[in-house]
């Protein structure tokens, strides 16, 4: 049987580890960037850094478990359990000297996400969450948005790199705005989910997320209560997804067409 405890415990000690290494690198000298996807879809070396010692971290403390990864070289594991890694969420502002990036980690088993921390090193802030559990900030219970009018309702969302997809995303925003308080774009999806899970955000959308973008925060929402609603996808995306009180979701999901 699967400790659960114990699974959280190792992905907090590993996230704080791994903020740590890009926390010095944020503040240190110019790092050697790529682009993957589009020109706008950037990775650095502080990126693979950090992934290479989430991934030498797991594997030392289970080695037989799965990992999949935002930066490739997946591991078949036999245990049941795999790791969910973005070792850098927000690598656009990570970049730009913008203080809003994370590190992203959750494991899961078939029947899906098992535990979830994501750690925003720049300040200092810990959410975590484990299956049937207590989402947590920094050991502190957390609690979301109770909200259900939609015009009072501030709203998170994110936006794709390819130029197909922005287009339909803005197309999306364009209908919303006039009927919410205010939309938040902040560039971190682990981030916004957490900041929804905690009442920062009433609700968070976005279309074309994947599994290491929303597999450690989508748990911590789901833990203080929140519905996560999978959605269609717009353009050339992924799936979407709708996040908040289930009466808010209710009333965003016609605007997300």
């Amino acid at each position: 049987m699967t400790n659960t405890a114990e699974l959280r415990a190792l992905a907090e000690a590993i996230a704080r580890e791994a903020g740590a290494l890009l926390r010095d690198a944020f503040r240190g000298p110019e790092l050697r960037v790529s682009a993957k996807s589009t020109p706008t879809d950037l990775v650095s070396e502080a990126d693979h850094a950090a992934e290479h010692l989430i991934r030498e971290r797991l594997s030392a403390a289970r080695p037989d478990d799965g990992v999949l990864g935002e930066e490739g070289g997946d591991v078949e594991g036999t245990s049941g359990v795999r790791w969910v890694v973005d070792p850098l969420d927000g690598t656009v502002n990570f970049l730009f000297g913008v203080p809003q990036w994370a590190v992203s980690i959750a494991a899961e088993d078939a029947d899906g996400a098992l535990v979830g921390v994501v750690y925003d090193a720049e300040r200092d802030e810990l959410f975590s969450a484990e299956r049937r559990g207590t989402a947590t900030l920094n050991g502190h219970a957390i609690k979301p948005s109770t909200k259900a009018d939609l015009a009072t309702a501030l709203v998170g969302t994110g936006f794709g790199y390819d130029a197909e997809v922005r287009r339909a995303q803005a197309a999306v925003v364009a209908k919303l705005l006039p009927e919410v308080r205010d939309i938040r774009r902040f560039g971190a999806a682990a981030i916004d989910l957490a900041w929804t899970a905690c009442g920062r955000l009433d609700a968070y959308y976005e279309h074309g997320l994947n599994a290491w973008d929303l597999a450690a925060g989508g748990l911590i929402c789901e833990c203080v209560g929140l519905e996560v609603r999978h959605v269609d996808p717009i353009g050339v995306s992924n799936p979407g997804v709708i996040v908040g009180p289930p009466t808010l979701v209710d009333a965003l999901a016609p605007w997300l067409v």
